[in-house]
């Protein structure tokens, strides 16, 4: 495997989730694999599990690690060819990419979308610049559209969890102060499509994903009707993907917050959610504090999803 930016590089989920359960039961078989190699992790935004998770699964496997914040400790980097550079912007990605390849064995960059411009966050330009320009195998961190290390651990999360062999999961927009991102929710229904499992997505008028991203999942404007049966229910915020209104908060009321009376229509479902989470935004305490909520256990298996994508790109050296 020479990149990690989507489901598509994983190959079959089957044996992805096998070596990840083979990395889960002794996670320091493969310290071989990772000496005299070094881990570069480029953060664009701010990072709590991916970067610790990330970090840890590098120092599992033997890595040497380094970690640079873009925007506090180097210099501010431009990111568009043909600009003239007379302002705060120091140096260009084309220049720092390379050097930033020569120093290291594997990338992973996180780059958010920022909201404005959908044409240019969907074509993911800075991550596919680190591809095209590093020399070295890149894994994405979260970029603009995906975040395939999380939907990774999602997996493997209802996989040990899943009372039956094709659950009913159902994805539910809730609100939240700010706008977000579809990243998340985009990763989660792309990898719960290839999962094949009953798969719902739950949201207001308004903010339905990216066509591609929807897939065959059944799209829902009812919450209640999307919950009824469920046997894992993930929250998740998104801003509203379709012009004109694209990287907009159309709502902010707490119809949709996720609560006991909501999860009672559910086939005594599991709650799952990414964090970090805006509690009695997206979930009220009670339900993320119950026995049924995951949210420990998602943020564990980031170590392992982050361990078995590393593991596949040395091999690929």
């Amino acid at each position: 495997m020479k990149q990690f930016i989507s489901v598509a590089d994983i190959g079959s989920l089957d044996k992805a989730i096998a070596e990840a359960k083979e990395i889960k039961n002794n996670r320091f078989a493969f310290t071989e694999l990772g000496r005299n190699k070094t881990l570069l992790m480029l953060f664009f935004n701010s990072s709590l599990r991916t970067r610790l998770s990330t970090q840890k699964a590098a120092m599992n496997l033997g890595m040497n690690v380094m970690v640079l914040d873009v925007n506090q400790g180097a210099w501010k980097l431009e990111t568009e060819r043909g600009v003239i550079m007379d302002g705060d912007k120091a140096e260009h990605l084309l220049e720092a990419i390379p050097v930033m390849g020569s120093y290291a064995d594997v990338i992973g960059v996180r780059s958010f979308a920022g909201l404005r411009d959908r044409d240019e966050d969907y074509q993911e330009r800075v991550l596919r610049q680190f591809i095209e320009l590093s020399g070295r195998p890149v894994f994405s961190m979260e970029a603009a559209t995906r975040h395939p290390l999380q939907s990774f651990a999602d997996l493997i999360t209802i996989e040990e969890y899943k009372e039956t062999k094709r659950p009913k999961v159902v994805m539910t927009w809730a609100p939240h102060p700010k706008a977000l991102p579809q990243a998340v929710p985009n990763s989660f229904a792309e990898w719960m499509n290839a999962a094949d499992y009953d798969f719902v997505i739950a949201n207001p008028e308004g903010y339905d994903l990216a066509p591609e991203f929807i897939g065959g999942a059944r799209v829902e404007h009812d919450q209640r009707k999307a919950l009824e049966g469920a046997d894992f229910v993930y929250a998740k915020n998104w801003s509203a993907y379709n012009a004109p209104n694209y990287g907009k908060v159309l709502r902010t009321d707490r119809d949709w917050t996720i609560d006991a009376e909501k999860m009672a229509l559910t086939n005594n479902a599991y709650f799952m959610h990414c964090l970090p989470v805006r509690r009695n935004m997206i979930v009220t305490d009670e339900v993320i504090e119950s026995p049924r909520s995951l949210v420990i256990q998602e943020a564990a298996n980031r170590e392992i999803s982050a361990q078995t994508v590393l593991k596949r790109l040395l091999e690929s050296l």
